[in-house]
């Protein structure tokens, strides 16, 4: 059984010593491999990647072209569907931006193991909330996680989130019944694995997060007013399709 760890990057350069010493510590006496998407970074990213992890433990998926973390995600499951020879092995999303809390993986994967297809960090459960973050900030993205949940009729508190562990099995019946995994090429991409989730009735845990703001070295890559305008589109886009 392998632990996978799936990891989009673009100008992380000034986080990989954190997220490294992070991840290699993580999950002691586990086998543990780690998998980069470079959404065509401009900085050092692949080079200091490849001198912080063994080849042996890792692999850098490089991209022809900046197309988002959707695309990044849907590059890194589809590698993993390849790689993969058992059926227990997991996959482990998160932000390599160190703000996941890597304290909360023994739960989670210990929670996977006892048949969860799906475990996520949340920041909206009961216990989880935000390290540092701007009140409009905080106000847009409850907002828009309210509004999504009722429009979809969605139990889970925090749809966005990267933080995530996934059953192989999963991701074998998405790509099965879908086909891509993911389609959405921006941060909406973790709202549609989730509502794919959601319709193939998977089992689903949330572990309360407080999202580690302050380990950021740069500012967040996700555009606030940007990405609520995917999600807009997403929704009639989807509403289209029904009438």
């Amino acid at each position: 059984m392998i632990h996978y760890f799936l990891i989009p990057v673009y100008n992380e350069s000034a986080n990989l010593d954190l997220l490294a010493e992070n991840l290699l510590s993580s999950l002691p006496g586990r086998n543990k491999f780690y998998v980069f998407v470079d959404d065509c970074s401009a900085d050092n990213t692949v080079s200091k990647i490849s001198s912080l992890f063994r080849p042996e433990q890792h692999h850098v998926i490089t991209k022809e072209r900046n197309a988002g973390p959707g695309d990044s995600f849907n590059k890194g499951f589809e590698w993993f569907l390849q790689q993969s020879d058992n059926k227990d092995d997991i996959i482990i999303t998160m932000e390599a931006d160190n703000t996941s809390d890597i304290n909360l993986l023994p739960v989670m994967v210990a929670l996977s193991e006892m048949d969860y297809d799906l475990v996520l960090a949340s920041v909206y459960a009961q216990g989880g909330g935000f390290e540092k973050s701007s009140f409009i900030r905080k106000v847009i993205s409850f907002a828009a996680n309210m509004f999504l949940r009722f429009v979809y009729n969605i139990k889970i508190q925090t749809l966005s989130s990267f933080y995530r562990v996934y059953r192989k099995e999963l991701i074998t019946e998405i790509k099965n019944h879908y086909n891509p995994i993911i389609t959405e090429k921006g941060f909406v991409c973790m709202f549609e694995i989730l509502l794919k989730s959601v319709r193939l009735n998977a089992r689903m845990i949330e572990v309360p997060m407080v999202l580690k703001s302050l380990n950021r070295k740069d500012k967040s890559k996700m555009k606030v007013l940007k990405t609520t305008g995917h999600y807009i589109r997403y929704i009639l886009s989807k509403r289209a399709q029904k009438a």
